[in-house]
């Protein structure tokens, strides 16, 4: 038995109302999770974790998490904070995605200094120590890193449930450290990671994985599909280039089903190309049974 999760991804646009209507209809459906997009800088979206908590006091059984979370904007010690806060309010309905953060012009345009790649990852790494001290309850946390020191900081409370990280990772280095130290890898979209490159970015991870003890299954893989489920059948081959999958329920579940077997991916995550309610209920309707049929037959 193959176990498999569902979710779709949200754009926090200032529209909360549309925001209620799509996760009504992704509890309804059944789906497990829904992402929100985490881009700050943009003037037309809201705060992702103000939106999170908004949804979260909505629903009773989706998981959410930020999709993917930039981290040099939020301090990792705040950040252990308010991932417990929404976990325990929520009954332990939250987990982690999180970046080095990659759009640099529009990051530094809030005040945060600009950090190479390597800096940043090195950062990202020391992030997700901090976080898991954090989560440590009753505990007097010192850590003393190039980017955070903790000195003495207290931990606790403790999370509802083991609150997983998932690291937004693209490049050789990133998916090392995602091998190592994630609980999971929440892969780009296409358009920054083509469908070709997907293999090899797996095989990095299972090899990184391997050499530090841990088993490849052990690291969560998360494709996330850009497109729209249609009436008529169209490309949703998803083998090359990054071009929205677009094409039936069935050619969707194919397309799930084929990632699910020939790829060590685990969860699917929808990105429609319209927040559109229908787009979310033929996908948690009919595509997710559907694949669901042609991986545990």
């Amino acid at each position: 038995m193959v176990d498999l999760q569902f979710g779709f991804s949200l754009t926090p646009s200032t529209d909360l109302a549309a925001h209620e209507d799509l996760v009504r209809a992704a509890e309804e459906g059944g789906l497990d999770l829904v992402g929100v997009q985490d881009h700050p800088y943009v003037p037309t979206f809201v705060d992702t974790f103000s939106l999170i908590a908004t949804l979260l006091a909505r629903t009773t059984r989706l998981r959410f998490f930020p999709d993917v979370l930039t981290l040099p904007l939020r301090p990792p010690a705040m950040l252990a904070k308010t991932a417990t806060s929404l976990d325990l309010l929520s009954g332990g309905r939250l987990e982690l995605g999180i970046g080095a953060g990659g759009v640099w012009d529009a990051i530094s345009s809030m005040g945060v200094e600009r950090l190479t790649t390597g800096t940043a990852l090195d950062a990202l790494e020391e992030a997700i120590q901090v976080l898991r001290a954090l989560w440590q309850p009753d505990r007097s946390v010192r850590l003393r890193g190039k980017h955070y020191t903790l000195d003495g900081a207290p931990s606790g409370p403790a999370p509802a449930h083991p609150i997983s990280i998932w690291v937004g990772a693209q490049g050789p280095r990133s998916l090392r450290l995602t091998g190592r130290i994630a609980d999971g890898w929440a892969a780009p979209i296409p358009s920054y990671l083509h469908y070709e490159k997907w293999a090899e970015a797996n095989a990095i991870i299972d090899q990184a994985a391997r050499a530090t003890g841990r088993r490849p299954e052990d690291v969560l893989r998360m494709s996330q599909l850009v497109g729209t489920v249609t009436d008529t059948e169209g490309d949703a081959e998803a083998r090359h280039g990054a071009a929205p999958v677009r094409g039936t329920p069935d050619q969707w579940a194919r397309l799930i089903a084929r990632l699910a077997t020939e790829a060590p991916y685990r969860c699917f995550v929808f990105w429609p190309e319209r927040q559109d309610v229908k787009q979310v209920e033929r996908f948690a309707r009919e595509v997710v049974p559907a694949a669901r049929a042609l991986v545990n037959p």
